[in-house]
């Protein structure tokens, strides 16, 4: 390190600051923290009036209480502390596996090796252009965009950096892929298709009730009282860490009591008989899960074969295909086409805001045209049209 020479007389507040001997004029003063501790900070310049510009700058930004960073932070190394200390404790699961996957395969690659403070809107702007360039579709881009986002938006949190330069890059729109949902004639012929199916009472959960797969394969025995004809809505099941797991539900939206309607009463009371069969059977084999819906020896289903068995009955059906995932958009536009009150939709159907609803509410397709323009129609020549 260069030797330092004798500071010069400095004004009051400024902090210290001298030249070394190649020249270069050094600052150094004491500052704010994130961690509400102070620090002794460096600023160089090739003049000794650019680093008093500088101090004074940091030291006023410290008297606004705006403090410095703990340490300097590589971008890799804050989205793997926000990963594990932020998302993970507070996101499904299937969340942070998709933000961790981004982050390993795509964010730290490219960007992990930037100091956090001085990670620009151009250095962001150019790499997510590469990303495009190199081929990966828009939509991953996108969502490489949203996670760095989020991240940087916590950064701001912590007072670590002032702005969240991700929010500021520009991308194409993201292309759309809205699915339009199934008809009830098509919602109809699915529950036909599928009446003699094992897993025929979750197919009716998804469909009339608008569950979650998780949902679904979550509910236990103990969620259900067939006296008052309630189920409880908790839990979801999901794989965490290999292991298929009951966890709650993330929302207080998500933990819904609802009806037990007659024909899913019929069809718990068919499992429970069908339950304690297999149970006998099994013997010591039995898995003790208490769930509703299990495999042969009482263990949880694995949730890609309830999907795997959606898309056989559908092909077997020759029904239009769909994801699984759809169907709760099927069940939300039925309970538009039937009137009931967006509110109760949303509470139906677990959505922890009422904005959720209300884009498949305000959603229209070819029939609520020809109804709109019907009406229309009729008002100005006196006839209804159809």
């Amino acid at each position: 390190m260069a030797e330092r020479r004798k500071p010069t007389r400095r004004a009051n507040g400024e902090g210290t600051i001298f030249q070394r001997k190649d020249g270069r004029w050094v600052g150094e003063a004491y500052v704010l923290t994130t961690e509400g501790t102070t620090k002794r900070i460096t600023r160089y310049g090739k003049t000794r009036t650019e680093v008093h510009n500088k101090l004074v700058e940091a030291q006023q930004k410290s008297s606004r209480g705006v403090p410095v960073a703990n340490k300097a932070w590589k971008v890799g190394e804050y989205l793997d502390y926000w990963l594990e200390e932020v998302v993970r404790p507070s996101k499904r699961w299937n969340t942070y596996k998709k933000y961790e996957q981004t982050s390993r395969l795509y964010l730290k690659p490219g960007l992990g090796n930037q100091r956090l403070d001085r990670l620009r809107v151009a250095k962001v702007q150019t790499f997510l252009n590469q990303q495009v360039k190199d081929g990966q579709s828009l939509a991953m881009v996108h969502i490489m965009r949203m996670v760095l986002g989020a991240a940087l938006t916590r950064a701001t949190r912590e007072e670590l950096i002032s702005i969240n330069v991700a929010r500021l890059t520009t991308l194409p729109p993201a292309p759309s892929h809205k699915s339009k949902p199934w008809t009830a004639d098509e919602a109809r012929a699915f529950l036909y298709a599928a009446r003699h199916e094992p897993l025929y009472p979750a197919f009716v959960l998804l469909m009339v009730y608008g569950l979650r797969r998780g949902e679904v394969l979550g509910l236990g025995w103990d969620d259900l009282d067939l006296d008052e004809l309630v189920m409880q809505v908790s839990w979801q099941l999901q794989r965490i860490d290999g292991k298929l797991t009951r966890t709650r539900v993330k929302t207080d939206a998500g933990d819904r009591p609802l009806p037990v309607l007659p024909i899913i009463y019929e069809a718990f009371i068919e499992l429970a008989d069908r339950q304690m069969y297999a149970k006998r059977r099994a013997g010591a084999n039995w898995v003790e899960s208490g769930l509703v819906f299990t495999t042969r020896n009482g263990g949880p289903i694995e949730p890609r074969n309830l999907s795997r068995a959606f898309e056989r009955i559908c092909a077997n059906a020759r029904l239009r295909r769909i994801r699984l995932h759809d169907l709760r958009h099927v069940t939300a536009t039925l309970l538009k086409r039937l009137g009931v009150p967006a509110r109760d939709a949303a509470a139906i159907l677990g959505h922890a805001k009422i904005s959720t609803t209300m884009e498949i509410y305000t959603d229209s397709d070819m029939d609520d045209h020809r109804t709109g323009l019907g009406k229309v129609a009729g008002e100005l020549f006196g006839t209804p049209e159809s």
